[in-house]
C-alpha cells in the first residue's frame, strides 16, 4: 500500500485540505474507488476505509492481480465533515457538482479539478455517493445514461438492484457523469445509510466492491456471488408524496413488501399530537426509498416503490 496526497488546497484560516489516496498495486489504472464528497457522508467514508483495510490484507498476500492498480480516495471533504456541514463551507457548494472542475475557478472547483486529474484516466469508477433527499435505500447501483453505461457490468456487484437515471442539465457536472464522458466505466453505490453508520449494510457494500474488482480480473478473492441484479429506470419507481406537514412517523422500510392501501407513514400534529394524515400504498410493490427525517413538509417525496410488474 502506498500512502500519498492526491491534491492539496492551502487555507487562510484552518489547516490546508489535504486528499488523501491509498494506493494497491502497480501497473495499469484499472480502478479507482472515491468515498466521502460531501461532509455528511459518514457511511461512504467508514465503507471506503474499510476497503483500504481489506486491500492491504489482500495486497500482502498477494491477490493483486499483477499490473493492476487500484485508487482508494476516502474522503475529499473532510473540512466540511469536521464541522457537521454537508457542503464546502465557505460558501456552501458541493464538489459533487463541480466536475471535471477548472483550475483558475472557485475553490470547489478546483478541488474538483485536482481530485478529476487523479482520477480519469482509470478503467473502472466505484463512488459511494448520497442522495439530495434525506432517507434510506435498499443497497444499489446507481448509474447515468449517458449513452456509455453497461448495466451489465453493474450488474457484477451482486447487489438487489441497479437503477438507470437520465441526467438532468445539474447532473453533468458530477464525478460519475464526467467519468463516463471520460470513458471510464462509471458507478455510483449507495448503501442504507449517510449520516450515520450501518455496519450490515456497510458489508455488504464492501463485499461488492471486492466481487465486483474479482469478476474483472483485479483482484484473486473468493466471494459469495451476491444477487442476480434487477434493472430499473428511475422514472419507473412511483414516489408518494404527503399532503399535510407535520411530525413524520414511518411505519415502513426499503426492502418492505407493500400492497395498495397499505399504510406507509402517519403525520402528526406538532402541537397536539394527534394523526393529521395517514399516507397510504398507491399501489402493490417493494418499498426502495424512505424519508427519515422526523419532520415533513406538504407534497413532500417520503417514499419510492418498486411497483409489481402485473400492475
Amino acid at each position: 500500500m502506498k500512502k500519498t496526497e492526491i491534491f492539496t488546497l492551502g487555507s487562510p484560516y484552518r489547516e490546508d485540505l489535504k486528499i488523501t489516496g491509498y494506493t494497491f498495486g502497480q501497473g495499469q489504472k484499472s480502478a479507482c474507488i472515491v468515498g466521502s464528497i460531501r461532509g455528511n457522508e459518514v457511511q461512504q467514508l467508514y465503507v471506503c476505509s474499510q476497503i483500504v483495510r481489506k486491500l492491504e490484507e489482500l495486497e500482502a498476500a498477494g491477490k493483486i492481480t499483477k499490473d493492476k492498480e487500484i485508487l482508494v480516495i476516502p474522503s475529499i471533504n473532510h473540512h466540511a465533515m469536521n464541522i457537521g456541514k454537508r457542503f464546502w463551507p465557505v460558501d456552501n457548494t458541493d464538489i459533487n457538482r463541480m466536475f471535471p472542475g477548472y483550475n483558475l475557478g472557485e475553490t470547489t472547483q478546483r478541488i474538483a479539478a485536482g481530485v478529476f486529474e487523479k482520477v480519469k484516466n482509470y478503467d473502472y469508477g466505484i463512488q459511494f455517493a448520497s442522495f439530495y433527499m434525506p432517507g434510506d435505500f435498499i443497497p444499489h447501483v446507481r448509474m447515468m445514461d449517458t449513452g456509455k453505461q453497461n448495466t451489465s457490468l453493474a450488474g457484477l456487484f451482486g447487489l438487489p438492484y441497479v437503477v438507470i437515471r437520465k441526467p438532468r442539465p445539474i447532473d453533468t457536472t458530477t464525478l460519475n457523469y464526467n467519468w463516463q464522458i471520460w470513458d471510464t466505466s462509471a458507478f455510483s453505490v449507495y448503501t442504507a445509510e449517510t449520516d450515520f453508520i450501518d455496519e450490515e449494510s456497510a458489508r455488504q457494500a464492501v463485499s461488492a466492491v471486492l466481487r465486483f474488482l474479482t469478476r474483472m480480473g483485479i483482484l484473486k478473492y473468493n466471494c459469495h456471488n451476491g444477487y442476480i441484479a434487477t434493472v430499473i429506470h428511475e422514472e419507473e419507481l412511483m414516489s408518494v408524496r404527503t399532503n399535510t406537514g407535520g411530525i413524520y412517523r414511518r411505519l415502513c422500510r426499503p426492502g418492505d413488501e407493500v400492497y395498495t392501501g397499505q399504510p406507509l407513514a402517519e403525520i402528526l400534529d406538532p402541537y397536539e399530537g394527534y394523526v393529521t394524515s395517514t399516507i397510504l400504498s398507491p399501489t402493490d410493490g417493494i418499498i426502495f426509498f424512505t424519508h427519515k427525517k422526523p419532520l415533513a413538509t406538504e407534497n413532500e417525496v417520503i417514499c419510492k416503490i418498486i411497483r409489481r410488474l402485473h400492475n
